[in-house]
């Protein structure tokens, strides 16, 4: 996934289909439009690519509303956003289940992940450009590489950050813990 890029009609091409998603669940459409004609005469060899995916969701401007997703995939990008989507929307146990009359108000975000890399020296951590997953024991966390320069954090703060993401001690990054850094193409509405 180096230098992985997607042309802005494939970006908008999964902005629809993170869309259609929540509106096939709250219509009870079982997956109609990741079966469609519609999307399937238009996806490209980029978007059968498979990799991991968050698709957040917002409110109000910059107000998170459901942000779910997974870092590895057996399924294409398209399909991966198209269930993300669903689960941002609907199984976020952070929010209550979105609801018709939000539908409208929600811009979605898109973040297509790079490969999981294990970093020994916090050094090497560039913010803004890494998301930081860390896991200790049977507790982990993620954060995306944007919540860093959303929350002007430092390298230091975005590890304390993902530490208590992860339900630990703000330094329990320091004491052997994994950490490992991703990169992501971040696009949406």
């Amino acid at each position: 996934m180096k230098n992985f890029d997607l042309t802005e009609k494939e970006k908008a091409l999964l902005v629809k289909t993170a869309r259609k998603s929540i509106e096939d669940t709250l219509n009870k459409s079982k997956d109609e439009f990741l079966n469609s004609q519609e999307l399937l005469s238009e996806l490209t060899d980029n978007l059968k690519i498979n990799a991991g995916v968050f698709v957040t969701l917002k409110t109000g401007g910059e107000q998170l509303r459901g942000c779910i997703g997974n870092f590895i995939s057996n399924i294409p990008i398209y399909k991966n956003v198209y269930k993300m989507a669903k689960e941002a929307a609907f199984g976020d146990p952070r929010f209550m289940p979105l609801n018709n009359p939000e539908l409208q108000k929600i811009k979605i975000e898109i973040s297509v992940l790079s490969p999981l890399e294990r970093i020994d020296n916090l050094d090497n951590i560039e913010i803004g450009r890494h998301g930081l997953y860390l896991i200790k024991g049977p507790c982990h966390g993620v954060l995306l590489p944007q919540v860093a320069t959303e929350c002007n954090m430092d390298r230091e703060g975005f590890l304390e950050a993902v530490s208590m993401k992860a339900g630990l001690s703000p330094d329990a990054y320091k004491n052997g813990a994994d950490i490992c850094t991703f990169s992501a193409l971040v696009f949406g509405e």
